[in-house]
């Protein structure tokens, strides 16, 4: 076991504190990562205050992970000391299943292992990215084209991925109406990926505090949702609309700005329970449906898609005495777009 230094929540809603963690030695098929920078995550914040249940303590956060390999294992064939790597929210799943098969990971059926608040196949807890090093297996790595800036492309890891694949699994591209609900750090990657996969598209926020960096970053349109002539002047337009939002919605009210036979996605995981009528959705074949980042090779994919766009997040650098301040911000919506850490301040 190594010892490496860390930022750790001590138990649920505690601030974060300096610590140190125990990573494993490199095994056969590991590749062992100093971390340069780790994205701050609105999920983290859910995870360390257990707003989505139960959580393992103390937890070290952190799955938007960018960095450089300084050893691998006998075995690793995808990679070499000095490669620039990422890693995502999953570490492990069980590889044997439908899904594993597939390349979809996320939705391993025998539950897959994340990146950190999970438990690994040694009964040891998993520790995220905000720490000095990571030891994960190379299946669950990958690689950061040189196109894309580390700091910029750590996001990415979550955030881009959580938007990359519904945009692609519903066919966001030329001739079609995509709206990004939300312009956060979800939602901004998702008009700079729908933007270059070429749909028209619309920003659905609570307000137009954010419009100029909205279509600065390839919107077409934009408009507040606090004001109910939105809703009346969108009514039926858009195929495609992606939720990053994580509050309850009136999905009635959104349902109704899809055209028929289109689709309303979330990716974003409000705590308390929704409710809705379902002659929202009857009346004209529309579909209300759920995604979850990506698989591995789509992680990839979307990785070479953002470096060939030239598509990294907007973010804004912190030190990690400054993490329990950004938590704040993000909660208060105060971050434009991402907060991500320099790991050298740990």
């Amino acid at each position: 076991m190594t010892t490496v230094a860390a930022y750790a929540a001590p138990a649920a809603k505690a601030p974060l504190e300096r610590t140190t963690i125990e990573r494993r030695e490199v095994g056969e098929h590991d590749v062992l990562i100093d971390i340069r920078f780790a994205g701050i995550c609105h999920s983290d914040i859910h995870q360390a205050t257990e707003g989505w249940g139960e959580a393992v303590f103390p937890m070290v956060p952190g799955h938007e992970i960018a960095g450089v390999v300084s050893a691998v294992g006998p075995g690793v064939t995808k990679f070499a000391v000095g490669d620039r790597v990422g890693v995502g929210c999953m570490v492990d799943s069980c590889r044997e299943c439908e899904n594993c098969r597939a390349g979809q990971e996320q939705y391993c059926t025998g539950g897959n292992v994340m990146t950190y608040n999970g438990v690994g196949k040694d009964g040891e807890p998993t520790y995220g990215g905000y720490s000095e090093k990571i030891v994960v297996d190379e299946h669950f790595v990958v690689r950061i084209p040189d196109g894309l800036k580390l700091d910029e492309a750590a996001p990415l890891l979550c955030a881009g991925i959580t938007l990359y694949s519904p945009l692609k699994q519903w066919g966001a591209g030329p001739g079609k109406k995509v709206a990004v609900l939300g312009m956060g750090g979800l939602g901004h990657m998702g008009v700079k990926i729908a933007h270059a996969l070429g749909a028209e598209v619309t920003v659905l926020s609570q307000s137009l505090r954010k419009k100029e960096d909205g279509l600065r970053l390839g919107a077409d349109h934009y408009y507040a949702t606090s004001d109910p002539k939105t809703f009346e002047e969108l009514a039926g337009t858009f195929d495609l609309i992606v939720s990053t939002v994580s509050v309850a919605l009136d999905f009635n009210a959104y349902l109704g700005l899809l055209r028929t036979g289109g689709a309303l996605v979330n990716v974003g995981a409000p705590e308390e329970p929704v409710s809705l009528n379902l002659f929202s959705l009857i009346g004209q074949r529309k579909t209300l449906a759920g995604s979850m980042i990506g698989g591995i090779a789509e992680t990839q994919e979307m990785l070479d898609f953002c470096a060939a766009h030239g598509l990294g997040a907007e973010i804004e650098l912190i030190a990690a005495t400054e993490i329990n301040d950004a938590y704040t911000r993000v909660l208060g919506s105060d971050v434009r777009y991402r907060f991500v850490i320099d790991t050298a301040t740990i």
